[in-house]
């Protein structure tokens, strides 16, 4: 319900608070740097199945965390098979060629239906998305940050002002998950189970805080490790990382151990599971999550979500910290926002066990 929305305190690091942080001409300097470091796989109008992902062999991890919040624990040790991810987030580009070949429409390009929505009028039943406006105190709540504006979709993901014109490399939002599996789906691929992210985002470092080991999220030279927020949410966003309270293009900060960018932070991900909090102890070989039976997110009842992983560029250090391998928050269920995007996978089948000669 995407009035509803409004309602959630788990969307997305709605809650951070992040301290003051300022570079001055400096930041100018790290933002040309880290441009001209993006990477993004080379398109083709011919690629093999598995063109812009990377295999993962698969294995034992420990899932999970000693909860920072309430919904990451407790952590367990689970096995996921192998398969292939994408490099790099889905891009503006890889979604138009698949409304080019589908001429697929969106959640957020549909009007609501009346007969699921009664108490709302028509104007309010138009087609809309979730866009995060901010706010001009520090005090403000989530009812100020986020607005549903009429003509926000994947085209334009500000609203119908906005537009993704140049920017095809940046991550695909406004999709919800219902979309997400239409793209995957049009691929022949999946959307990772929880588990999967989790494990291809640790990129090998089993128990280690972020997804480059345990130190703070810049490098030597001070440079950001990754798009998140820097300064008071929500009222500024230095920009210190070289992109101020907005998407980057995909491939601009370095990639884990398994050669995946932006595993953390730049967009939420969507997974295949449904949401409830915690993680089920005896839910540990190739684990797929609740069923929606079981799916429940305490801060709305009665609304079935899906498990997103990652954090954003709304995430700020010092409260949300959520841009974590295992951070994981519930996202809504029939909209987007310009926040969260998503990636694919392709699993390998599992070999055949031997067979015995008697």
């Amino acid at each position: 319900m995407r009035n509803a929305i409004l309602r959630s305190a788990s969307l997305a690091c709605l809650l951070a608070l992040a301290t003051a942080c300022s570079r001055g001409a400096d930041i100018q300097k790290m933002s040309a740097a880290i441009s001209a470091s993006c990477h993004t796989p080379p398109p083709s109008e011919h690629a093999p199945a598995t063109q812009g992902m990377v295999l993962i062999h698969g294995g034992d991890f420990s899932m999970g965390a000693q909860p920072r919040h309430r919904e990451e624990g407790p952590p367990r040790q689970t096995r996921v098979g192998a398969f292939w991810i994408d490099e790099t987030e889905v891009t503006n580009r890889d979604f138009a060629r698949f409304i080019d070949a589908t001429h697929y429409k969106t959640l957020a390009e549909r009007p609501l239906d009346p007969a699921a929505y009664p108490g709302l009028t028509a104007d309010q039943r138009k087609p809309s998305s979730l866009v995060f406006v901010g706010a001009n105190s520090p005090n403000a709540g989530p009812l100020q940050w986020w607005s549903v504006i009429a003509g926000a979709d994947w085209r334009h993901p500000g609203g119908p002002a906005t537009s993704i014109a140049g920017h095809d490399d940046d991550p695909v939002v406004q999709v919800a998950w219902e979309d997400a599996m239409a793209y995957a789906r049009w691929l022949g691929r999946d959307l990772p189970t929880e588990a999967e992210w989790e494990y291809a985002a640790r990129g090998g470092l089993d128990n280690a805080t972020y997804t480059w080991g345990d130190a703070p999220p810049e490098d030597a030279s001070g440079k950001p490790l990754a798009n998140i927020w820097q300064g008071v949410f929500p009222v500024l966003d230095t920009g210190a990382d070289g992109y101020k309270a907005k998407v980057a293009p995909v491939g601009c900060f370095p990639p884990n151990g398994y050669g995946l960018h932006d595993m953390a932070g730049n967009v939420w991900e969507w997974t295949k599971d449904w949401y409830a909090p915690g993680l089920d102890p005896a839910d540990a070989d190739d684990p797929q999550g609740p069923d929606q039976s079981r799916a429940r997110d305490p801060d709305e009842p009665g609304v079935a979500k899906h498990v997103v992983k990652g954090g954003s560029f709304l995430c700020a250090d010092n409260y949300c910290l959520r841009y974590r391998p295992p951070a994981r928050q519930a996202g809504p269920p029939d909209t987007g926002s310009n926040h969260i995007g998503f990636r694919t996978i392709l699993r390998v089948p599992a070999e055949p066990a031997p067979t015995k000669i008697r």
